[in-house]
């Protein structure tokens, strides 16, 4: 039997320079981090490393 997550959702982060030019999806604890992810990733089509937010 499979356990359940809790408190564990699915979020999307997309690049704020170029919005729809990159986006990844990763998970965070609802508890721990209430706001929105933050998070500098690397946009393949910038070639260079730029800051992702959460996408609601």
């Amino acid at each position: 039997m499979a356990k359940a997550k809790g408190n564990r959702v699915q979020v999307i982060l997309e690049c704020t320079e170029e919005p729809g030019s990159s986006r990844y999806s990763t998970e965070k604890n609802v508890k721990n981090t209430t706001g929105r992810l933050e998070i500098k990733k690397y946009n393949a089509r910038l070639r260079k490393h730029t800051l992702h937010r959460e996408k609601k």
